[in-house]
């Protein structure tokens, strides 16, 4: 073993005395070294580069105030894009903690701005008491993963028999390519006022069996723990996820005006004790028993058609409101990580974090820092535009070989949407980290990537009809 005398300073002593992995780790490591070769002990250059380290990452229960109420806070910037993110993410925050009915809020590691200043931002959590706010989880009711153990099959058959079963982009199957709506549950739609108009009932059936449009997929992977294939969706209530949105919301204006008409209009809310308040809710457990019907259609579809013979199967949802006590507790792109928060809960979620990333299995923690809540993914630090700015002279052909060598990505369009490859996201180790160090989840097993079928920006018919012209 060779004498510290002689001993260099490396990577893992930086680390080990505090300093982070980045641009100026190479600075630190001459200077260190430097100042070995002149003889100087490791005791002593570690208190040399003491000025350099890090500021400390926020303590979990550190608290920002908006009034009285805490916003906690489980973010914390790597560069300066992270950072102007975080600013803006928290800027946002503290003008929805402003709304009468809201107690707390909390921010996760994924947080980005998603609307204008004081609209909720993805990565968001807020605690209201009487009051569900529809913007809060946003049209994408109900967004949500669900994973099915495919067993011993080929990987690539599973993306293919996916890829002829599934449907992406707008709009619904045309009839006689329909998957079945249960009687039962469009009796509750026609039971319940938010949800009984012909365009809901159509879209309820039209729309089964889709998955949309943007950041929705469909990946399919392996377990590190099983070593067995592995099928995730990602989607939400589509088609009656919207209209129920837009009614919410209509409702809830006719609430604001009355009750609070300085509140702004995106964090309007419908008192939960009303009629209305009650109806709403009630639609919004129909809306996440469809959408887990959804998943469950496309998941049945493809275990038949390669003959699998399946395991276990779970899901969970990333855009919508839990009732915990007497608060209601707004997930916008947060998971919920409490045991029990459902009847068919059962202890472990999902974060899909990119494209050329695994799928984290994860146990929740329950962080009362977090309201009890966990990252939904990686979240982005930039906006689409600026992300295909940023792409200089690359094309999206380009950047897809460059990020994703040797794994089977599809665009459901056959176009490469730019802003869905990894690059378009946070850095995948920084958001897992992150999730370790403010204690969000345990991390139980990996869904390594063999490929997946990308929705990506799809244009509606009419305006692909007018750009062939």
């Amino acid at each position: 073993m060779m004498n510290e005398a002689f001993s260099l300073v490396t990577g893992a002593d930086l680390i080990a005395w505090g300093h982070r992995p980045g641009p100026a780790f190479r600075d630190l490591l001459s200077r260190a070294n430097f100042a070995r070769s002149e003889g100087c002990g490791l005791e002593g250059i570690r208190q040399m580069l003491e000025p350099d380290l890090p500021p400390p990452a926020p303590e979990p229960l550190a608290l920002l105030k908006a009034g009285e109420v805490p916003l906690h806070v489980n973010i914390r910037a790597e560069n300066a894009d992270e950072q102007e993110n975080i600013d803006r993410v928290l800027a946002s925050m503290v003008e929805v903690l402003k709304t009468p009915t809201v107690e707390a809020g909390a921010v996760m590691p994924d947080a980005c701005p998603a609307g204008p200043l004081g609209t909720i931002p993805v990565g968001g959590v807020v605690a209201a008491r009487n009051a569900i706010h529809p913007g809060m989880h946003s049209a994408d009711i109900c967004c949500s993963v669900m994973i099915t153990d495919l067993g011993e099959v080929a990987p690539k058959a599973a993306l293919d028999a996916a890829q002829e079963i599934t449907h992406f982009g707008p709009g619904g199957r045309d009839q006689g390519h329909r998957f079945t709506v249960s009687l039962d549950l469009l009796d509750r739609f026609r039971a319940n006022p938010f949800l009984n108009g012909n365009r809901m009932l159509h879209a309820a059936q039209a729309h089964m069996g889709t998955q949309g449009d943007g950041n929705h997929f469909l990946f399919i992977g392996r377990s590190r723990a099983t070593g067995r294939v592995a099928m995730v969706t990602h989607h939400g209530s589509r088609g009656p996820g919207g209209l129920l949105y837009k009614g919410g919301m209509e409702v809830a204006e006719r609430f604001r005006k009355i009750l609070s008409p300085t509140t702004l209009k995106q964090n309007a809310w419908i008192p939960a004790d009303t009629e209305e308040g009650r109806a709403y809710w009630e639609a919004l457990q129909i809306l996440r028993r469809w959408t887990k019907a959804n998943h469950n259609a496309l998941h049945q579809a493809v275990v038949e058609r390669l003959r699998a013979e399946p395991g276990d199967r779970f899901w969970n949802e990333h855009n919508f409101v839990f009732k915990r006590g007497d608060l209601f507790l707004h997930g916008k792109g947060a998971t919920p990580a409490w045991a029990g928060y459902a009847e068919d809960a059962t202890g472990l979620t999902l974060i899909p974090l990119n494209m050329a990333e695994p799928v984290l299995v994860v146990r929740g923690r329950d962080a009362g820092h977090a309201l009890g809540f966990s990252p939904h993914g990686a979240g982005r630090n930039f906006s689409r535009t600026e992300h295909r700015r940023r792409m200089g002279a690359a094309t999206p052909a380009q950047l897809l070989a460059a990020e994703t060598q040797g794994l089977d990505i599809r665009f459901s369009a056959g176009v490469v949407d730019a802003s869905e490859l990894p690059s378009g996201y946070k850095r995948a180790k920084a958001v897992t980290d992150q999730i370790r160090d403010y204690g969000l989840a345990d991390v139980v097993d990996y869904i390594d990537p063999y490929g997946c079928i990308m929705a990506g920006e799809i244009a509606p018919p009419w305006q692909a009809k007018r750009t062939r012209r």
